[in-house]
Parts: C-alpha cells; sequence; structure tokens
C-alpha cells in the first residue's frame, strides 16, 4: 500500500525549519504545495491544543479529505507535524520520538543556531530511514 506522508518542523516563532515528503505514493506536481498548506493550517489547532494538555503526542489533530495531521509538540514548543493517510498510532509516536532524539542531537551542535533550517543531510538521511521504519 502506498502511504502519503509530508514531515515538517515548525519552531516555536512559526518558521518551518525542517520539510521532507517521506510517503511511498506517486507524487503529483501540486502536492507539496497541497500538504505545506494544510499543516500550515494546521497550525492554529497545535497552538490551542498544546496549552491545554501535557502530552507531548497530539495524536490527530486535523483532517482534510483522507489525510491525518498528527503533532508532536517538544517541551521548548517545536511542533513536529506529520501529514499522512495511514492509521498506525503506535508507529507514529515512535517516529516522533525518534525524530525528537535526533532534534535534540542537532541541537546540542555548538555550530548550530536555533531556529534556523536544518540542512544536515545526515539529519535528513536519518528522519527518511525513520519513516520508512515506522510508517
Amino acid at each position: 500500500m502506498a502511504t502519503t506522508a509530508c514531515f515538517i518542523i515548525v519552531s516555536r516563532n512559526d518558521i518551518p525549519i525542517y520539510e521532507a515528503e517521506v510517503g511511498s505514493a506517486a507524487k503529483r506536481e501540486d502536492a507539496a504545495q497541497l500538504h505545506q498548506f494544510v499543516l500550515h493550517a494546521a497550525l492554529d489547532i497545535v497552538q490551542d491544543l498544546a496549552w491545554t494538555t501535557s502530552a507531548m503526542f497530539l495524536k490527530a489533530i486535523d483532517r482534510f479529505n483522507d489525510l491525518v495531521v498528527s503533532v508532536y509538540v517538544t517541551a521548548g514548543h517545536t511542533r513536529l507535524m506529520l501529514l499522512h493517510d495511514s492509521r498506525n498510532d503506535d508507529g507514529i509516536k515512535s517516529f516522533f520520538q525518534e525524530v525528537h532524539e535526533l532534534y535534540i542531537r542537532i541541537l546540542l551542535n555548538p555550530l548550530y543556531l536555533p531556529g534556523s533550517r536544518i540542512t544536515s543531510s545526515h539529519f535528513d538521511t536519518k528522519v527518511r530511514a525513520l519513516a520508512r521504519k515506522y510508517l
């Protein structure tokens, strides 16, 4: 089964710092823009939910057609957002937890400026490998 998945990390200032199309479905030319639009539209919902719960994994917070937006909010209010069409909550939670660990390693790098774009090819390779493993 082909899956559609778009993963994005949004800083606490609502600036996207990492984006990746990690699904195995055939790519449409307008899919990337549609996925970005749906994810950014869900930011308001995330903002409201983040202050009402102590959970980091917010599960499915929004839907668009057959796509679902799942979110993981870090302690520093960085949002890890995934647009997907699968129903694997445990796999998605594990994916978020491991990507969060990778993100912490990026933050510990003294050459990385927090809030700037993540351009590391190593980070990108690891995120894509985790997506293949869990999604």
